[in-house]
């Protein structure tokens, strides 16, 4: 769906790719603390754990597993990239209990999260 040829994202936004999103996480200090200042802070609405400095306002969408499962809602984040590794593609994950941004590949039939960037 990420990259759909219908678009996913309106015209005149893309989904960010794997590069992007390291661009984004390094100019906030590295993937060790980039989470923090991406997370929704506590006084947003809808609220989480981070500083929200960065404007992103991530919260806690969780996943869909392969069976339409959801889980990790309320816990954790997690984004598609528009980039593919193989079969699959990578995405970031936002832990609700630090403040790490975690950089991995996952099956492309998982639900994630998308953010759609200006291009």
């Amino acid at each position: 769906a990420v990259n759909n040829t219908a678009g996913l994202c309106p015209t005149g936004w893309h989904v960010p790719t794997d590069v992007e999103w390291t661009t984004l996480t390094n100019s906030l200090g590295g993937a060790l603390v980039a989470g923090g200042a991406l997370k929704s802070s506590e006084s947003d609405t809808p609220a989480w754990n981070g500083t929200n400095t960065s404007g992103f306002s991530a919260l806690p969408g969780g996943n869909r597993d392969s069976s339409g499962n959801f889980g990790n809602v309320g816990t954790n984040g997690y984004w598609w990239s528009a980039s593919q590794n193989g079969g699959s593609a990578w995405r970031r994950l936002f832990y609700g209990d630090n403040d790490i941004v975690n950089r991995y590949h996952s099956n492309q039939r998982l639900g994630f999260s998308v953010r759609c960037v200006r291009d």
